[in-house]
């Protein structure tokens, strides 16, 4: 009995197994019939474009760059164009002899055939460039080898109608395709474009197919075509009187603007020494690159003391009759404020004799007037909101410009020997700003009182042509009453008539107005403290107009070998020069009344 239990269940096991694997060979079938089915007919059009999509390689297609324009006359004319040139590129995979290869690009293009070679060998990649900047005939020849893997496409580079000029304001544009400095890196974003997608098909030997429309996936956008505040004359002449000065006085460097006073639109802005920004790769000296005007925060001396008098004016301390008795030193906790020597001594003096014979002592004194007599908390908070908040001291102006310095200047209540630092920055020491900085806020004293943000851009045109004008920025409506803008003028014009011959003028210009301070700065050690006893920058800060202020000039020199004050006798001419320009060639309105 127990034999027969026994052997019934083995043979119901048995019966199962085939029936298990007859089932489960069924299902594979089914399985992979079912799969064929959904990959063949069911996901035959993703499939096959997946497989055609392997043949693709996509390359981008480099957008134009927005072309900048400036002003001529009643126009515009281009100041930076683009031009197509080619890199030639290949694909080492399918590259079958790159020796060879390597010859015959060399008896086109020149360069080491060892170099590009090593190239073709690369392994691990499918894109490489052999060369940049090749001419269209240059990429014709080259195509016509038809060698396998490797073949050109056409980039946009910059080009300069106007050879260097304004070098330092538009920048220039690097390998990579990214602006630098300038204009080009202050709106990169705008003037970049968007970059669009070829599908470049190679052919049976693996040779790229030249782009066509059928081959491009995206269409590329240009970049925003950009016009700019800038005179094509002004420019012109500007450099042309910089460069003459910078040299004639052995500055280290140089730099000068022209601002209109009612807009804050630059009609000119230049440093010297400059550069080809077609031929940047050159350059071994990177300061070239810098606009002096936005990027360089000094201490900026003497020109101060008109913007301290206006905020003394502004505040009802003094007015343009006040008179004071000056000592001739005034002693500041440890330190002495001194007079330079052809004015030493007391006596009494006016509030335009600080101007006319740029007094230290005078604008010391109009700082303590800010103070109730005394330079205390009152007259450095006083002063200090003056420089930040009207004049817009310590913070970028926001001009279209890349590395725009901020300046400094110092706290009114943190910090040691407050009194003495803030009798400083009165006159111009103990405090950093640019030249560009000190335009805009001397334009805001002179033209009644409003502080126009400093802007480049004239308009901009969109994708369809259209242009669009970029209107003055107005950041603050009474930086001075008008009362004190209007005698600040006055103060200035006879500071200038004092002095003009100074600077190199024989005659005043009859029937217009010309007003100006000169600036004459130590040069701080930055290695051991203090100051150098025998390094000088000369500033030069001023306007000319008929019964308003038009334009606001103001020009620096870096350490000039001058007999004289750097001031006067390296910065004072290239004012007046450019002052007497803009009367003979550019229409400024003369007095009226």
């Amino acid at each position: 009995m127990s034999n027969i239990s026994q052997s019934k269940p083995l043979q119901i096991s048995a019966n199962t197994r085939i029936k298990v694997w007859y089932w489960l060979l069924l299902a594979v079938i089914s399985f992979f019939v079912i799969r064929l089915f959904y990959l063949q007919v069911i996901r035959y059009d993703y499939y096959s474009t997946q497989a055609y999509d392997t043949q693709l390689k996509e390359y981008e297609i480099s957008p134009d760059r927005g072309v900048i324009e400036i002003q001529n006359g009643d126009s515009t004319i281009p100041i930076v164009l683009n031009q197509t040139l080619f890199t030639l590129y290949a694909d080492p995979v399918y590259v079958e002899n790159p020796g060879d290869a390597a010859t015959k690009i060399t008896e086109i293009i020149g360069g080491q055939a060892s170099e590009y070679e090593s190239e073709l060998r690369v392994e691990n990649t499918r894109y490489v460039v052999l060369a940049k900047k090749l001419s269209h005939e240059q990429s014709q020849k080259l195509r016509g080898l038809e060698l396998k893997g490797i073949g050109t496409r056409g980039v946009p580079y910059r080009t300069y109608p106007q050879g260097n000029l304004a070098a330092q304001l538009l920048g220039f544009v690097n390998d990579e395709g990214k602006g630098s400095y300038g204009i080009e890196q202050a709106l990169n974003d705008e003037l970049s474009g968007t970059p669009g997608m070829i599908k470049a098909i190679t052919d049976a030997r693996g040779v790229p197919l030249a782009g066509n429309d059928d081959n491009i996936a995206v269409d590329p956008v240009p970049g925003q075509r950009t016009v700019l505040s800038i005179d094509l004359g002004m420019q012109n002449k500007l450099e042309q009187i910089l460069k003459n000065q910078v040299t004639a006085v052995k500055s280290q460097t140089g730099s000068a603007l022209i601002m209109e006073a009612r807009t804050g639109k630059i009609k000119a802005m230049a440093s010297y020494p400059t550069y080809n920004p077609e031929e940047f790769y050159k350059v071994e000296n990177a300061d070239v690159f810098v606009n002096g005007s936005v990027s360089t925060a000094l201490e900026i001396g003497s020109i101060m003391k008109p913007l301290t008098l206006a905020a003394a004016l502004d505040q009802g301390v003094v007015n343009k009759n006040t008179s004071y008795y000056d000592p001739g030193f005034f002693r500041v906790g440890d330190a002495t404020v001194r007079n330079v020597e052809e004015v030493a001594g007391s006596g009494t003096r006016s509030v335009g004799d600080i101007l006319r014979l740029s007094l230290n002592t005078g604008a010391t004194w109009l700082l303590m007037q800010m103070g109730g007599g005394e330079i205390n908390e009152q007259a450095r908070s006083s002063w200090y909101d003056y420089m930040v908040n009207h004049y817009g001291f310590g913070a970028a102006t926001g001009i279209e410009q890349g590395f725009e310095a901020s300046g400094y200047v110092p706290s009114p209540t943190e910090g040691f020997g407050l009194d003495i630092q803030f009798a400083n920055t009165s006159f111009g020491q103990g405090m950093r700003a640019t030249p560009l900085q000190m335009a805009a806020a001397l334009a805001a004293v002179v033209n009644g009182g409003q502080y126009y943000q400093p802007q480049l851009i004239e308009g901009t045109y969109d994708d369809e042509g259209i242009y669009t004008d970029k209107a003055p920025h107005l950041v603050n409506q009474q930086v001075v009453s008008a009362n004190a803008s209007n005698d600040i003028r006055g103060l200035m014009a006879d500071a200038f008539s004092a002095n003009f011959r100074s600077y190199g003028l024989s005659n005043l210009p009859q029937g217009y107005t010309i007003g100006g301070k000169t600036g004459t700065a130590e040069v701080p050690n930055l290695d051991s403290g203090g100051y150098y006893d025998d390094r000088y920058n000369g500033t030069f800060m001023g306007y000319v107009g008929g019964d308003e202020a038009q334009y606001v000039i103001i020009a620096y020199t870096k350490e000039p070998t001058v007999d004289g004050y750097a001031g006067t006798k390296a910065a004072g001419p290239i004012f007046v020069q450019l002052a007497s320009m803009l009367i003979d060639d550019f229409a400024v309105t003369p007095i009226q009344e």
